[in-house]
């Protein structure tokens, strides 16, 4: 563990030195409570924020601070995605002995970690301080959220929020500590000095995170690719990839950024992507919109970003129609020459054909391993085995089925994934999980073994090994 001792070399490092060590002894204060105090405290720090009234002063001040997304996506994740998060662990067991194994006479014991260290990105910046506070205190940790400073205000509000309710219920307010004018050296200095690091956020920083030298939780690059099928119920198909498109602008990494349709379905659901108000851009379009979102051919233009079409129709300077809701670029490539094969943080999706369900999983493979490989994929289908073949095939550590991507690989309340907005990639996008990840990864675990009552007794060689490994090794 860091100790202020340690530390103190510049003014930075000692001003997160001493937020550091307010930090750990909040902690300190809570590191024996009960299951009931921590569930408790999680409720009250949710409620302060999400509460009637409250939550729509926080979606209007979010995107009055940061101008990306709209009101309604910041007013469902503040309003809704925290209570369902909340929903989805308050009746976890977190404290004392938190699973059995009885056939291994192993007990698991919950221990906290200490202090976590949290970036929020501009992106999400309503929702991510409290789902991450509810899930470090859940485990008994306190947390120091180092907000993007495109969004500090609305990060300190939430924070002094959930700090105010903590008071309230009888905790300590330093449980939950805002970093209030964030800079890269500050939250460099604070993932250096915590003892875990949940990062979500842009790739310079998650890689920040992982050379911080302090264990570190990190998420990798999205760029969701969605699939449909010929067995496909093409109308929930199109409202699906409208709502997941275009909710907050596409602020979220798990946007559909690419969609392949069937052969069989192509011009149908083309059809239906259109009346939803898919706008498809080509020719001369196409590329005033590729420089528009790549603004040096490389980097995403943050003036784009989760921006209304209209909005990037003008930047770029071409005439959409009024209802125009996204846009469809039909594509073929994949890779750094085929930009809109990419990530693009953006209304805008790239349109694909395939001949079935094997040349799908192919074109997901490559336009993956471009951008986004271990996020996220998705299929409309009622076809089991096209469903299977997708999740077999594909290096993807999430596959949504028949749901709108951005709404549900991070948890929802019509499946079972647990409720996050930090989703691992595991070794295909650099991260070290490939769960959603919540309170269970930001506690310690002791295993208690005792001896089995029956001890293991091994077998033969020949049951072991097998007559004819035997007989070919020997």
């Amino acid at each position: 563990m860091a100790t202020a001792e340690l530390i103190a070399e510049t003014p930075v490092a000692a001003e997160v030195a001493e937020l550091v060590a307010r930090s750990r002894a909040a902690q300190q204060q809570i590191e024996n409570a009960t299951q009931e105090e921590v569930d408790r405290w999680i409720r009250g720090m949710v409620y302060a924020v999400c509460k009637p009234g409250m939550d729509e002063q926080i979606a209007r001040e979010t995107v009055e601070e940061t101008q990306l997304g709209n009101y309604e996506g910041k007013f469902k994740k503040i309003s809704i995605k925290t209570r369902a998060t909340l929903y989805d662990i308050i009746d976890d067991k977190s404290v004392g002995v938190i699973e059995e194994i009885p056939e291994r006479n192993i007990v698991k014991i919950a221990k906290p970690v200490g202090v976590i260290g949290a970036l929020s990105p501009s992106t999400n910046p309503e929702a991510t301080p409290v789902i991450k506070a509810i899930s470090a205190v859940k485990g008994r940790n306190s947390i120091i959220i180092c907000p993007h400073p495109r969004a500090k205000f609305v990060n300190a509000r939430i924070c002094n929020l959930m700090r105010e309710a903590l008071v309230k219920m009888g905790a300590p307010a330093d449980l939950v500590i805002p970093i209030e004018q964030p800079s890269v050296e500050k939250t460099n200095e604070v993932m250096k000095q915590c003892d875990r690091i949940l990062a979500t956020g842009g790739t310079p920083m998650v890689k920040a995170a992982y050379s911080s030298g302090t264990p570190a939780l990190g998420v990798g690059v999205g760029n969701a690719v969605i699939t449909v099928d010929d067995t496909a119920d093409l109308d929930d198909a199109a409202a699906k990839i409208l709502l997941s498109k275009t909710l907050d602008y596409a602020a979220s990494c798990s946007s559909d950024n690419a969609v392949i349709l069937l052969d069989g379905i192509y011009d149908a659901m083309l059809e239906k992507l259109k009346a939803k108000g898919g706008f498809i851009i080509e020719g001369e379009n196409k590329t005033k919109l590729e420089k528009a979102i790549w603004e040096d051919g490389e980097h995403i233009n943050a003036k784009v970003v989760a921006q209304s079409p209209q909005f990037i129709a003008d930047y770029a300077g071409f005439a959409i129609p009024e209802d125009t809701a996204f846009f469809i670029v039909p594509e073929t490539g994949h890779g750094p020459d085929h930009k809109f094969s990419g990530e693009k943080m953006t209304v805008t999706m790239a349109l694909y054909r395939a001949k079935d369900i094997d040349e799908a999983i192919r074109l997901t493979n490559a336009i993956q391993s471009y951008q986004g490989q271990g996020h996220s994929c998705g299929i409309y289908s009622q076809s089991d085995e096209n469903i299977t073949k997708l999740a077999m095939g594909t290096k993807t550590s999430r596959v949504m089925v028949n749901q709108p991507q951005s709404a549900s690989n991070s948890g929802n309340l019509w499946n079972g994934m647990r409720q996050t907005f930090s989703l691992g990639c595991g070794s295909w996008g650099g991260n070290g999980t490939n769960n959603n990840v919540t309170w269970r990864d930001l506690i310690n675990e002791t295993w208690v073994s005792k001896p089995l009552p029956q001890h293991k007794v091994l077998p033969s060689d020949e049951d072991l090994f097998g007559k004819d490994i035997i007989e070919l090794v020997g």
